[in-house]
């Protein structure tokens, strides 16, 4: 869901969180959760990982970004893009290259 029309009060499935529409709820579903407080906690980098293991195959970093913002939303967060995230991945998956590009 886009994150404007996000409502907390109103989180009774997946897609009712910020940026997950049907392929990424699925992607939860496929790793075992099937409610939206399972997720309250969970890493954004470990769901990442287990999906690419789970489906086999690497899936675009993009997607940590998605699961980023819900992390970021269940722990009291604002609501925000999913790219809002992309400079914080970036930062910690290449901390030299973050490092670079500060200068």
């Amino acid at each position: 869901m886009q994150p404007t029309k996000v409502h907390r009060d109103q989180l009774h499935q997946f897609t009712d969180l910020p940026n997950i529409g049907p392929a990424a709820a699925a992607d939860y579903r496929v790793l075992g959760y099937q409610s939206v407080a399972e997720l309250v906690g969970v890493d954004a980098y470990d769901l990442y990982d287990r999906l690419c293991a789970v489906t086999g195959q690497r899936h675009d970093p993009c997607v940590i970004d998605v699961f980023l913002s819900v992390q970021h939303f269940l722990a009291g967060d604002d609501a925000k893009p999913w790219w809002h995230y992309t400079a914080e991945r970036k930062a910690r998956l290449n901390p030299s290259a973050a490092h670079k590009n500060a200068q």
